[in-house]
């Protein structure tokens, strides 16, 4: 059989095994029962609904019929469970738990943005301040309780986004889980003032098409307005704010001054052809494209990238509430679900992710091979986008590890492209892909499986660098903070910025 169709079977063998070959627990505290025979995949309903209540793109798990899990069960992970496999210039110097309603089974981690001494954790009950003046002993300095997953989470001065891509009963804090069938149903974004960080403040609420399931700041130059792209995806007929074709985003102004009168100033169409048709499985063969995963924006060069379910995107963004589409790529050969993107400093390069089976499956393994599930390095050559080499961590991981390709940031080494990126179980890499077209791998921190019977979700949800530090938050174990002492990174510790949004790249050395 081909790669594309071998692959497929084996990730097919891969969702079986979660909850047939190895009667694995889909979520913490969903109960296990007897599978349904006549529904699409091996899932309870029960899991069905845990998996589409929690977001992302973990019900991904149940789509699938089953089949033999032999091959991805004789796997030798790198790290077993309670080691650690990590290289010698990584050391973890700090971690805060999380606590109260965020230890919840169901309160992931999500997304982490800086300012100044703070860092910004999302989660799916809100967001937590730290203060990390002292990154070795970083302490909480504010707790949000703010349901409504997964609250991406981005800041600008003294103004703080989330993203709601959970239907909720209305805007506020207090709201409960509502049906998106039900027209009175909110998703959308939320504003805090965080002026003061230790008592952030709820100032604003935007609904949105289809929810918000990440955002994107695009500041306007003079600074007093914030623009917010608002991606979002997944339209059906039974849901009157999210109804197809859904082949846009939506652009938020946020007057910085006054953000109680943050509105939607236009809902841009990016794919007037209705963009990659897909085939196969959701997830696990092509995406269809029905709106955008992520966006990054580069403010400082007017340009975004858009990693677009089944396509890949290049923005003009010199008019901040009217992007424009300048390029777009698919790769129908090894990218199942494009989901978010990262410059290079000089603003000619694009690495996009491939969210191989949405986060939830043991995609890091042989089996499953070095180029789906990884990241595709593009450079950018006039305006055109061409391919030139993929990465994926090199390191096996057990078939009860979720691993896939994830959120990251650039080290600001000058000269050189280095990222660190998250891996869910996988842990982090950090690699230099100076040359497109030959990535290397230079450190990496790889916890063993969190159980060596049970796919349990977790591991890095985003990894980040800020002022000499890598920052990891972690969707079951918090915050945790690491030191890397490498002389090809160097030059990074000597960069501080004033704020770091992953999404809203900075440029560092000009």
């Amino acid at each position: 059989m081909t790669t594309s169709t071998r692959t497929r079977a084996l990730l097919a063998a891969a969702t079986a095994a979660l909850t047939v070959g190895l009667g694995v627990a889909l979520l913490p505290g969903v109960a296990s029962g007897e599978r349904t025979t006549t529904g699409p995949g091996p899932c309870t309903p029960a899991e069905r609904a845990a998996l589409e209540a929690a977001g992302d793109n973990f019900l991904g798990r149940c789509l699938l019929p089953g089949q033999d899990w032999a091959e991805l069960e004789g796997l030798r992970a790198a790290a077993a469970p309670g080691d650690v496999d990590r290289s010698r210039n990584i050391t973890r110097v700090a971690r805060k738990p999380r606590t109260g309603a965020f230890a919840a089974d169901d309160a992931y981690g999500t997304d982490l943005a800086f300012q100044g001494r703070y860092a910004y954790g999302g989660n799916y009950n809100g967001f937590t301040v730290y203060d990390i003046r002292k990154p070795g002993k970083p302490k909480r300095a504010a707790q949000v309780v703010c349901p409504g997953g997964q609250n991406d989470i981005s800041v600008h001065r003294n103004l703080l986004v989330l993203s709601v891509d959970s239907s909720r009963s209305d805007a506020s804090c207090r709201s409960t889980p509502q049906e998106a069938t039900k027209k009175s149903s909110w998703e959308g974004l939320r504003v805090f003032d965080i002026s003061n960080p230790r008592r952030p403040r709820y100032v604003a609420a935007v609904e949105t098409d289809c929810g918000s399931h990440t955002h994107t700041l695009a500041p306007s130059r003079n600074g007093r307005k914030v623009f917010v792209y608002v991606s979002s995806y997944g339209p059906s007929q039974d849901t009157p704010d999210c109804r197809p074709p859904h082949d846009r985003i939506s652009v938020v102004k946020v007057p910085v001054r006054r953000p109680a009168r943050a509105r939607v100033v236009s809902r841009p169409v990016l794919f007037p052809d209705g963009g990659n048709p897909g085939s196969g499985v959701p997830m696990l063969g092509i995406s269809e494209t029905s709106g955008c995963h992520d966006l990054t924006a580069y403010p400082a060069k007017d340009l975004a990238a858009g990693a677009c379910m089944g396509d890949g995107i290049l923005l003009d963004i010199a008019k901040r509430a009217k992007p424009r589409v300048i390029e777009r790529v698919t790769d129908d050969v090894n990218f199942a679900f494009w989901h978010s993107a990262t410059f290079n400093n000089r603003g000619t390069k694009v690495v996009f992710t491939d969210e191989l089976g949405g986060g939830s499956l043991p995609t890091c393994n042989p089996l499953v091979g070095s180029t789906r599930g990884a990241d595709g390095i593009y450079d950018i050559v006039g305006r055109d986008l061409e391919f030139r080499s993929y990465y994926k961590i090199p390191r096996t991981q057990g078939s009860t590890e979720n691993c896939v390709a994830h959120n990251g940031s650039l080290i600001p080494v000058k000269g050189r492209d280095i990222m660190v990126q998250a891996w869910y179980q996988g842990g982090f890499s950090v690699f230099d892909f100076t040359d497109s077209a030959n990535p290397q791998e230079i450190a990496h921190w790889d916890r063993g499986a969190i159980s060596e019977t049970e796919l349990v979700l977790g591991g890095a949800w985003s990894t980040y660098w800020y002022n000499g530090r890598i920052y990891s938050n972690d969707i079951t174990r918090g915050l945790e903070v690491f030191r890397m002492k490498d002389k090809r990174i160097a030059s990074a510790m000597k960069v501080r910025m004033g704020r770091f949004n992953a999404q809203s790249q900075p440029s560092y050395n000009g």
